[in-house]
């Protein structure tokens, strides 16, 4: 079986920029490419999970996402990171309802468990947000890591500051 690292994409991947949707306004947050090539020289598949509300919400379109999706996967992949996978929740509870895929619901996770054949205990998250630890947790993910410059408690098994951190 293989082992992933999970990766939130907006503040972990890339800087949070509300409803970022343009290659132009994507930053890549700084540490995230080292921490990609020592979890993948590990034997880690790089997969990103994200919720895109933006979606949801009309700010933009699952075109806008696709387009932003492939440029980025070319992006890392001239940095030397291979992202195999990226899954993304276009929902929110308040506009389209109640669903599987937004965190802190675990399906995504479980998507890439099924995609992927990924042994969940064995694998990494990195998130930036409490419910990133829980969908984590959920999916059955052994490592969870919080990456937060204000957070003193969570339900993360690390929290660190900087992804250098993990170097």
């Amino acid at each position: 079986m293989t082992k992933a690292l999970f990766l939130d994409r907006d503040g972990v991947v890339n800087i949070e920029k509300n409803y970022l949707h343009k290659p132009e306004d994507f930053e890549l947050v700084d540490g995230i490419v080292e921490v990609c090539c020592a979890y993948a020289e590990k034997g880690y598949r790089i997969i990103i999970v994200t919720n895109q509300s933006g979606i949801a919400r009309g700010m933009y379109t699952e075109q806008d996402f696709q387009h932003l999706s492939r440029w980025m996967i070319d992006h890392l992949a001239a940095l030397g990171v291979t992202i195999a996978h990226i899954y993304h929740c276009p929902h929110h509870e308040q506009i389209s309802g109640p669903c599987e895929c937004r965190k802190p619901e675990p399906g995504m996770f479980l998507d890439a468990q099924r995609d992927y054949g990924i042994d969940m205990a064995s694998s990494v998250m990195i998130g930036d947000n409490e419910r990133d630890i829980e969908a984590a947790r959920r999916a059955g993910v052994g490592t969870s890591i919080l990456l937060s410059s204000e957070a003193e408690t969570s339900e993360a098994d690390r929290i660190v500051r900087s992804l250098r951190e993990l170097l």
